[in-house]
């Protein structure tokens, strides 16, 4: 063998060794987040979300791989989304806040662990056996929707006091969100003496539709349901009651940063962090079935004086003075 080919051989081992060695490498588990909401209305959650991994030992990039799925409200993409992780064997599926995405990942799969974050009962939706022993591949965190709805509501009214009619909008792709909102709503709607309009909307243009239909039979206040998709629309919420000069509350803070009047939830950065948490609890090898349900008991009220001040309204002084957040 010439030199000159030894030498060309000896580079080309060389060159391969490290690919070689590389490949032999086991893959990182990966992590299926499923979400009802847009990546955009989703980064102070989402990095709740590695917070709690990191808490637990894991680091995106590093020694786990996190995948997100934005659904944007668009629910019929679950089956397709699920079959795919259902046959890439994902280590687990995460699934903070969005109830649509967790009942279709329950029905999907009884082996690949579920993380929840849900706001209705889990034992009545059927994803555990009990909060303390779930039983089953399914755990996670529990958020208290009807009193946060009635309060909400309540809050709302002590914004606007003089407001009688109050159009209630909610997303029926949404039914576990929906059907516990109009319940709840109803009930504490008759106990303040309000007259509720239910209003319907799934997609962008019928969100604008709602507003159409305000200037025909206009509402003297808005109570925007808790829905992943239309936090994603904080945006398009904020210019049209702004154009329309209507009140209206929200469940999450992001819509009220943007430039809502105010809203009145759970600290979802908490729930999402604790979801992080069991997420990496259950990769160190912890059973769902032995992980009990946690309640989240953090909540928050968030008032935007600047918008306020919009609408000619003046902020009653016992709202300000539990308000968890006052933006100027």
């Amino acid at each position: 063998m010439r030199r000159r080919d030894f030498i060309t051989l000896l580079g080309t081992a060389a060159a391969t060794l490290p690919r070689t060695a590389h490949a032999q490498q086991p893959a990182m588990p990966v992590i299926a987040v499923l979400s009802g909401r847009s990546a955009d209305a989703s980064v102070r959650v989402a990095a709740a979300f590695r917070d709690g991994l990191n808490e637990a030992g894991y680091a995106e990039g590093k020694n786990v791989t996190v995948e997100y799925h934005w659904l944007v409200g668009q629910y019929d993409r679950l089956p397709a989304v699920l079959a795919d992780l259902i046959h890439r064997q994902v280590a687990v599926i995460a699934v903070p806040g969005s109830a649509p995405a967790v009942l279709a990942a329950k029905a999907a799969t009884a082996t690949i662990p579920i993380v929840f974050g849900v706001a209705q009962d889990p034992v009545r939706l059927g994803l555990v056996a009990n909060l303390a022993r779930p039983g089953g591949n399914a755990t996670g965190v529990n958020f208290f929707v009807a009193e946060v709805i009635t309060k909400r509501l309540r809050l709302l009214h002590d914004m606007v006091p003089k407001a009688v009619r109050v159009a209630v909008l909610v997303d029926p792709a949404n039914v576990s969100n929906t059907e516990t909102t109009l319940h709840t709503v109803q009930e504490a709607a008759h106990a303040l003496g309000l007259q509720i309009a239910i209003v319907n909307a799934t997609t962008i243009s019928e969100i604008d539709a709602a507003f159409a239909s305000f200037a025909r039979d206009r509402p003297d206040a808005l109570f925007v349901a808790p829905d992943g998709f239309f936090v994603s629309r904080a945006v398009q919420f904020v210019t049209l009651t702004a154009r329309d000069k209507i009140p209206a509350a929200f469940g999450d803070r992001d819509t009220v940063a943007a430039g809502g009047l105010m809203s009145y939830g759970t600290i979802l950065e908490d729930m999402y962090r604790q979801v992080g948490i069991y997420t990496g609890s259950v990769l160190k090898g912890a059973k769902p079935a032995d992980l009990p349900v946690l309640q989240s008991t953090k909540f928050e009220l968030v008032i935007n004086l600047q918008t306020a001040r919009a609408l000619g309204i003046e902020v009653p002084s016992g709202l300000l003075s539990i308000a968890d957040e006052v933006i100027e």
